[in-house]
């Protein structure tokens, strides 16, 4: 089977920054031995697959040790493929069926704008144990109904100061993404975060992780009483989204940029 894969910066409108992500677009999955040899090969934090369906393109994502049921910038990186390789219209909206949700995908003036789900947060008392292994003081701690933590900072400069202990989160099994908030300094944006994983998925930080806001957007949205936000990832790649925080889903924005394609046989 000949493959065509693309390289894809999401999250942003410059080669370089945001979050990198593998697309390839198939008449049908191959098997998924083959799917993680690609991602392993590509060794991006995830790799996306796409399947056309009647109406739908099948998604799928992996890491480059496994597969994961949700993945923003890697959804926000094939859309952008889809779109620029005419595969569907710029004034068409479509669904990705992922393993997680059905997301809906639309194009408004330069931005892809994606309808993600929204998970619970409960909060949780480990501050003392959490604070020793982010080498910063936590304000809050919650965690979601999908394994995922928030914790929050007081500043920007602290998000900045997270360093986390990998081989603790992975050693306690902490959570499968932590995400490390705080409220911007800049007026343009509302907060700012930086996104930690479990060592065993392959990857530490993630540059720029929009599925976070699946989390991060209830939260934010509460804390300053309103629904349209603007985020910032403070990675060294940073990243930029829109936010519209929709009570049982998160319509997530970004915009992206091919940096390079390549062909081959599997």
């Amino acid at each position: 089977m000949s493959v065509k894969l693309y390289q894809v910066d999401a999250f942003t409108d410059k080669p370089f920054m945001g979050n990198p992500a593998g697309v390839c677009v198939v008449d049908k999955f191959p098997k998924v031995e083959s799917m993680q040899a690609i991602a392993m090969e590509m060794n991006l934090s995830e790799t996306a697959f796409v399947e056309y369906g009647k109406g739908f393109f099948n998604i799928r994502y992996f890491t480059p040790t496994c597969e994961v049921p949700l993945c923003g910038h890697a959804t926000l990186a094939a859309a952008h493929i889809l779109y620029e390789l005419g595969k569907v219209s710029l004034g068409d909206s479509f669904i990705f069926k992922a393993k997680e949700d059905n997301l809906a995908i639309s194009y408004k003036n330069g931005w892809i704008n994606m309808v993600f789900p929204v998970y619970q947060l409960e909060s949780i008392d480990v501050r003392q144990s959490l604070d020793q292994i982010f080498t910063v003081s936590s304000r809050e701690i919650y965690k979601s109904n999908n394994d995922w933590l928030l914790i929050r900072v007081d500043t920007e400069q602290d998000v900045l100061d997270s360093y986390p202990d990998f081989e603790a989160i992975r050693r306690y099994n902490i959570a499968e993404l932590i995400a490390v908030t705080a409220p911007s300094l800049s007026p343009k944006y509302d907060f700012v975060v930086r996104v930690f994983c479990n060592p065993d998925c392959g990857i530490t930080e993630d540059p720029v992780t929009g599925s976070a806001n699946c989390i991060l957007a209830p939260y934010w949205s509460h804390i300053f009483k309103k629904k349209y936000l603007h985020s910032k990832q403070i990675s060294k790649r940073t990243g930029e989204m829109k936010i519209n925080f929709m009570d049982n889903c998160v319509e997530i924005s970004g915009q992206a940029v091919t940096v390079f394609a390549l062909s081959g046989a599997m």
